[in-house]
């Protein structure tokens, strides 16, 4: 941002991404607009402080993945997704690739935090990882450990029924 860009201009230039950013990140919009705002909120108080940042895009994404990793540990590990079931059930033909999809979507949302947030910056967001470990607030080879474990994890789901002496969950593997 530039030098006087006000707190309005980049709200208006910026919440769009933020939002989307959010529903990959936590995969509910509900809460991807709960977690928006409360950042946000946040934002304004520290404008000042902010808009001095080298690029203020990266200070508040970071805010962000900061605040949705910390709502992850209020609500626990355990908290179920089955009630997304309903919601996910592809309607559409499943040769427009939206089944995959949505599938993708319900094993992101089962993951544990640190990967998914890794595996979201990484492959949504496109940073390489020295960026994540940054966003993260870990070391590179953490944040390639965890893209690499949700990857994995991913593959596992996805595919089904694990081989067998693997885990078949993904809460068995860090």
């Amino acid at each position: 941002m530039t030098i006087g860009t006000t707190f309005e201009a980049y709200v208006g230039e910026r919440r769009g991404a933020l939002r989307r950013f959010a529903v990959v990140l936590c995969g509910d919009p509900v809460l991807a607009e709960d977690l928006v705002q409360d950042v946000l909120a946040r934002v304004f108080e520290r404008w000042a402080q902010v808009s001095a940042a080298d690029s203020v895009h990266a200070y508040v994404r970071r805010m962000l993945v900061n605040e949705f990793l910390t709502w992850r540990r209020r609500t626990g590990r355990t908290r179920s997704y089955a009630d997304l079931d309903a919601y996910l059930t592809p309607v559409a033909d499943p040769a427009d690739g939206r089944a995959d999809a949505l599938a993708l979507v319900a094993e992101l949302a089962r993951l544990p935090r640190q990967q998914r947030a890794a595996l979201v910056l990484r492959y949504y967001e496109d940073m390489p990882y020295a960026e994540i470990a940054e966003v993260l607030g870990s070391g590179e080879n953490a944040a390639r450990s965890n893209v690499s474990r949700a990857l994995a994890n991913l593959r596992i789901e996805l595919a089904g029924d694990p081989p067998a002496g693997s885990p078949s969950r993904m809460e068995a593997r860090p």
